[in-house]
């Protein structure tokens, strides 16, 4: 696929020339008062500085970084990220040309909507087109496993499962022949550079357990001589489930797993400032007027109360009342017969109308936002669970407590991943306190914004698994 994927690299950095051409224009257009369509010339030297702006500020925001395992949304927040940069460049570049071109301080906003827009939709296009070749078989990298390790296992199933990845598992060598669902056996380690000579293959990946260093740096050495790119999948499951963040001190490599980025004080101010803000912002421009409608369709729809409030754990393992619409009737049991906790499954009957119509939309979630507002929330982290839940998954699930080392959210990285609904088929707890430690550990405010605009889209795509 090298070739291919290199073709496809290209386009997307050839395309966004035309689109800061066209974006400069007719921004220019507008701004100096003419219709469209009038010939006004444009000083094309600073369409010209522009343009290497752009790509300026792409590398620095690594915008053309390869993100066909990554959401659309994150793209859309690196473009937002790349636009701000940007705008920044290109503002002291205007400042610095003002006596020789005069602008409106309308322009620069005008030129950043145009480009926004034009950079959102040719790049979903063009993605679409690469899910669309790698389907069809025309364009993906071919793969080696090297070692049946379960991290292996969990490699091929996730590449398996999300074709789009752009990844083809041919086969795994490992000195014990093992199953891994369907995935064919080429023999034992010694057989690499066999493997390499017979088939094609672009990439190797390297899952031998941490204590087998020679063999590994052996595999390194083979993939080296046959010029085949190769990357080391870690065996860090034994030390924990959650993302783990790599370090150098001095040429070593150190695997920091407790380091949290919202440890520092000036990360978990940011989130805290924006927090609050957003909550605020909410019940400004659409809380006053869309709970109100809300609260009322219950009313109608059923007897009880408008809100239902549910003791969960917060931060630090903290009792906080979280308070959600009531979308079941009023009359429902959170037990079963033997006391155990009845969680919410499909065609659920205590579900009433309005309330699948809230559960399906998320809509039944708004009123925590003043669980925001007051501070035991935010607006994204690991989903509170409630107590029953939590007791009975922290003896059975790996490193569960560790999702209370953040504040519980709104919405979450599990949930815009998939992870919603009932937990009650083997390891789909699991599953999610994994996406939930990989937020723990890797949180940026950039992938907070991410979430939010992901948990939009879902909204009004709809979510198969919210019920």
């Amino acid at each position: 696929m090298r070739k291919s994927y290199s073709r496809y690299t290209l386009i997307r950095y050839i395309i966004d020339a035309p689109l800061v051409g066209i974006s400069y224009i007719l921004s220019h257009r507008l701004d100096t008062g003419f219709g469209l369509w009038d010939r006004v010339t444009p000083p094309y030297l600073l369409m010209v500085l522009s343009l290497i702006l752009w790509y300026l500020s792409a590398s620095v925001s690594k915008l053309y970084r390869d993100r066909r395992s990554n959401k659309y949304s994150e793209e859309i927040v690196f473009i937002a990220y790349t636009l701000i940069i940007y705008s920044i460049f290109f503002s002291s570049v205007l400042f610095f040309f003002q006596q020789q071109v005069s602008y409106s301080r309308a322009f620069l906003l005008i030129n950043v909507g145009f480009l926004f827009s034009f950079l959102v939709f040719t790049k979903y296009i063009i993605r679409k087109y690469l899910h669309t070749a790698i389907y069809q078989g025309r364009l993906y990298d071919n793969l080696l496993i090297v070692g049946a390790t379960p991290a292996a296992y969990e490699f091929y199933e996730t590449i398996n499962k999300y074709y789009y990845y752009g990844y083809k598992c041919i086969g795994f060598i490992d000195d014990q022949k093992k199953a891994m669902n369907g995935c064919m056996y080429y023999g034992s380690v010694q057989q690499l550079s066999s493997v390499l000579k017979q088939e094609r293959v672009d990439e190797v990946i390297v899952a031998l357990p941490n204590g087998r260093t020679e063999q590994i740096q052996d595999c390194i050495e083979v993939c080296d001589y046959h010029k085949v790119r190769v990357r080391i999948l870690p065996d860090i499951h034994q030390y924990s489930s959650s993302a783990v963040q790599v370090n150098n001190i001095g040429q070593l490599s150190v695997i920091s797993i407790r380091a949290l980025p919202l440890d520092k004080l000036e990360n978990k101010l940011l989130k805290q400032a924006f927090d609050f803000l957003f909550a605020l912002s909410f019940f400004v421009l659409i809380g006053w007027w869309l709970l109100p409608l809300i609260a009322v369709a219950i009313k109608l729809s059923s007897k009880g109360p408008v809100f239902f409030k549910q003791e969960r754990w917060g931060l630090n393992n903290q009792q906080i009342t979280c308070y959600k619409f009531r979308t079941m009737v009023e009359e429902s049991s959170d037990t079963d017969a033997d006391g155990k906790y009845l969680q919410a499954r499909k065609d659920d009957p205590r579900i009433t109308r309005i309330g699948a119509f809230l559960r399906k939309s998320n809509l039944d979630e708004l009123p925590q936002f003043w669980n925001v507002l007051i501070g035991n929330m935010s607006v994204v982290g690991p989903r509170p669970h409630p107590t029953p839940l939590n007791i009975e998954a922290m003896h059975t699930v790996d490193n569960y407590m560790q999702r209370h080392l953040v504040k519980p959210g709104i919405t979450g990285w599990a949930q815009v991943n998939g992870c919603r609904g009932e937990t009650r088929e083997p390891g789909s707890m699991q599953r999610r306190v994994n996406f939930d430690l990989y937020y723990i550990h890797r949180w940026t405010f950039w992938l907070d914004c991410q979430i939010i605009l992901q948990t939009i889209i879902n909204i009004f795509r709809g979510d198969q698994n919210a019920y």
